[in-house]
C-alpha cells in the first residue's frame, strides 16, 4: 500500500513538473524565443562602424572585481515586493515592440518612472557578488518576466535618445539577472534565465542599427560560454526535457555569436567602403566566431549591397533554433 501511494505521489510530482514545464514554454512563446518552427527573418540595416579604443570599455556583464561583497538575491526580492499591483504589460509589450525612434517617449518615461524603485534595484543587485537563493523564486517568476519586459522599454527608450553607455548599463542588469537566476538550483528558474537572455540579445541588434552606436563585438566575445549553463539540473530530469532545454539554451548560445558575427561586419564594412565581405574568412579586422553548436562556421551569402547570414537549423530541431539575417548596409 505504502508503496502504491509513493508511486501516486511520484506520478502526481511528474505532473506538476510537467504543466511548470509547459508553462515555462508558453513564457518562452510569449517572449518570441520559441514560437514558431520556423523564426521569421531578422532584417536589418547595418551603419558600419570603426573599432576604437572606447569600445575596448564596454562591458555586458559586471567585472569580477567590480563586483562588491553582498547578496543579490534580497534586492531581487524587493524589487519583485516594490513592483505596483496593477501593471500594465500589455501596453509595456506593444511598446518594447515598436520601434525605438518611434516610442512615445514622454509615455515610455513616465511608465519607467513609475517603476523606477524597482528597477533602481535590479541595478544595484547586478554588482553584487553573491546571489543565495532562499525563497521560492517558482512563486515569482511572472514578475521576473514583468521585470525584463521593462528592462528591454528601458533599453529601447535609452537608444532611441542615443544614450548608448546608459542603454549597455541596463543590457549588463538584464545579463547579471538572468545569470543569477541560472544559479537557483532547480531547471524552471534556469528557463527563465535563457528567456530573459533572449529578451535582452534581441535589444543589441538595435546598436546595428544606429550611425553613432558603439560596436559591441568584444563586448559580446567577453561573455562566458556557454552563457546560461543548465547541466547541474538537468542531470535529474527526464529525456524530453533535458532535449528541450538544451534546445534552448544551443539557440541562445548561437544567437549571440551571431550578434557578434554582426558587429564584425559592421567593422568589415567600415574599414573597407561600405560593403560586405565576400566571404566570412575575408574579414581580418576580428575573429569572426563559429556556430558554437556545429563548431562550422555560419551560412553567409553576399548579393551586392546584401547579404544573408544564417543560423541553420540542427538536426531534430524543426527548425526552432534556426535564425536567418538579412542585411543590408546603410548608404
Amino acid at each position: 500500500m505504502a508503496i502504491l501511494q509513493h508511486k501516486k505521489i511520484a506520478s502526481i510530482f511528474r505532473m506538476i513538473k510537467l504543466i511548470v514545464f509547459c508553462l515555462m514554454i508558453s513564457f518562452l512563446i510569449i517572449s518570441n524565443t520559441y514560437a514558431r518552427r520556423t523564426q521569421p527573418p531578422v532584417q536589418l540595416t547595418l551603419h558600419p562602424s570603426k573599432a576604437t579604443d572606447t569600445e575596448q570599455k564596454y562591458q555586458l556583464l559586471p567585472k569580477a572585481d567590480e563586483l562588491i561583497d553582498a547578496d543579490a538575491a534580497p534586492l531581487y526580492e524587493n524589487a519583485v515586493a516594490s513592483l505596483p499591483a496593477e501593471l500594465n504589460t500589455d501596453q509595456i509589450n506593444k511598446w518594447r515592440k515598436t520601434p525605438p525612434d518611434q516610442l512615445p517617449q514622454k509615455q515610455v518615461q513616465a511608465i519607467l518612472q513609475q517603476f523606477k524603485p524597482s528597477l533602481q534595484l535590479l541595478e544595484q543587485a547586478a554588482k553584487c557578488k553573491q546571489c543565495d537563493w532562499t525563497y521560492e523564486v517558482l512563486q515569482k517568476l511572472t514578475q521576473y518576466r514583468n521585470m525584463a519586459f521593462l528592462l528591454t522599454l528601458q533599453i529601447r527608450s535609452q537608444i532611441a535618445q542615443g544614450r548608448y553607455d546608459n542603454a549597455i548599463d541596463t543590457i549588463r542588469t538584464g545579463f547579471a539577472l538572468a545569470k543569477n537566476l541560472s544559479k537557483e538550483p532547480t531547471i524552471i528558474p534556469g528557463l527563465v534565465a535563457v528567456a530573459i537572455t533572449e529578451l535582452i540579445s534581441k535589444q543589441i541588434e538595435e546598436f546595428a542599427r544606429k550611425p553613432d552606436a558603439p560596436n559591441l563585438y568584444q563586448a559580446l566575445s567577453d561573455l562566458p560560454k556557454p552563457f546560461i549553463d543548465l547541466s547541474d539540473p538537468l542531470e535529474i530530469e527526464e529525456a524530453d526535457v533535458v532535449k528541450n532545454v538544451q534546445l534552448l539554451t544551443n539557440r541562445l548560445d548561437r544567437h549571440i555569436a551571431a550578434l557578434q558575427c554582426i558587429e564584425a561586419l559592421r567593422l568589415y564594412a567600415g574599414s573597407h567602403d561600405n560593403k560586405f565581405p565576400e566571404i566570412l574568412s575575408d574579414v581580418t579586422e576580428v575573429k569572426i566566431p563559429d556556430d558554437p553548436v556545429t563548431k562550422k562556421p555560419f551560412s553567409y551569402n553576399r548579393a551586392g549591397s546584401e547579404a544573408v547570414l544564417e543560423v541553420q537549423a540542427t538536426e531534430g530541431s524543426e527548425g526552432k533554433d534556426a535564425i536567418r539575417y538579412e542585411l543590408k548596409l546603410k548608404e
